[in-house]
């Protein structure tokens, strides 16, 4: 029989799973206050698993595992076979007065002539059942049943707190990893648009023009490298740009490489009708960029004089599309030069963004043929983030 006060018996369950963070410090306490505090001789703790329809044990006490901590006969029972499973799919607690009557009985380690089936359930949600059973007939009260619901509800609130915490620790840790990638990705987009090649032919650039008294040439080069590197400090702590600021910066970005690579190629950029779209869209930083410095990169380094890339933006409500076509020459990627083995290649960039922002950026490049020359057409698809 129950000693002590229910109010007494309810607050010294409460104070015990009190500061548990672990469902199986919860579980294995819970199973063995109800042999000590309700004065029952066997309790057996089973947790739901929603996805395979089962309920598997997670603590027991009482002849069968008289070892704290440790479970000798581990059980799964499938949803609504047996009286533990039933109560788990119905969400009703039963007393069985008398197990062999009752053809639902499993029968474990041995024979238990009386069952009280309690469900571990909080707002409408079984995260298991709390199964005792006893030798005697008859043994379970309704002063039992009212007694060991109270305490399973108890044990359903804390498991429900203990999954929220986890669940936002694991969000928190997620969004860590997110930024901290996300950074990486940042300083690697960064890295590869100021390698120390680009820079110093830049800056030579400027130089020759100075030394040689072409001056505007100087001042013109100057200021579009100064523009395009304040360009790339303002988006490092960015995730997204201005379509139209990005274009602004891909002209400057391709008048210095045109001038850093003696005009061996040109480049049109053009805007679909829908002007409008194109000023209010939103895309991801860095990618356009970095596109194109693979681009470029790589046919400058098969010296494919004569090069001319047609750049169409065009964008709607939901995406921004950017389409360039050029010439496909011959290319040999081999024996490159360190600096451009080391530049960020532009659909590994779009693999990260998409698993760790869900952009799902979309690329594809097709060969076309026209009389005796191929070209090549890359199709980029960005989400406006408008």
């Amino acid at each position: 029989m129950i000693s002590e006060p229910f109010e007494d018996i309810l607050i010294y369950f409460s104070e015990s799973l009190l500061g548990k963070e672990n469902e199986d410090d919860i579980l294995w306490d819970l199973a063995k206050n109800c042999i000590s505090k309700l004065g029952f001789v066997d309790c057996v703790i089973y947790l739901l698993d929603p996805e395979n329809d089962i309920l598997v044990q997670k603590a027991a006490y009482g002849p069968k595992n008289p070892k704290d901590k440790t479970l000798f006969n581990h059980l799964e029972i499938a949803l609504g076979y047996g009286i533990t499973g039933a109560v788990a799919k119905t969400g009703r607690a039963e007393i069985i007065n008398n197990t062999s009557d009752d053809p639902r009985y499993i029968e474990d380690d041995d024979n238990r002539l009386s069952e009280i089936c309690v469900p571990i359930a909080h707002e409408n949600i079984v995260y298991g059942v709390i199964d005792c059973e006893h030798p005697e007939v008859g043994f379970f009260t309704p002063h039992h049943l009212k007694m060991l619901t109270a305490v399973a509800s108890i044990c359903a609130i804390k498991i429900k707190s203990v999954r929220a915490n986890k669940e936002l620790a694991e969000k928190q840790e997620k969004l860590l990893k997110i930024r901290e990638e996300m950074l990486e990705l940042k300083l690697r987009a960064l890295n590869s648009q100021l390698n120390p090649h680009f820079v110093f032919n830049s800056l030579n650039a400027i130089q020759y023009f100075v030394t040689s008294e072409k001056k505007k040439l100087a001042l013109e080069y100057l200021s579009t490298f100064s523009r395009l590197m304040r360009f790339y400090l303002k988006q490092l702590d960015k995730d997204t740009v201005s379509l139209y600021n990005e274009i602004d910066m891909l002209h400057w970005y391709l008048k210095l490489q045109k001038l850093r690579y003696d005009d061996s190629f040109e480049y049109t950029i053009s805007l679909e009708k829908n002007t409008e779209k194109l000023k209010e869209a939103i895309i991801p930083s860095f990618v356009i960029h970095t596109l194109f410095e693979n681009i470029i990169e790589h046919s400058m380094f098969n010296q494919h004089k004569g090069q001319h890339f047609n750049i169409l933006f065009s964008a709607s409500e939901t995406e921004v599309v950017i389409e360039v076509e050029y010439r496909d020459l011959d290319s040999d990627i081999s024996n490159q030069p360190e600096y451009r083995a080391s530049i960020l290649k532009w659909q590994d960039q779009i693999e990260l963004l998409n698993t760790v922002k869900g952009y799902a950026i979309q690329n594809q490049t097709q060969t076309i043929t026209n009389g005796k020359e191929q070209y090549r057409k890359t199709s980029l698809t960005l989400p406006n983030l408008i």
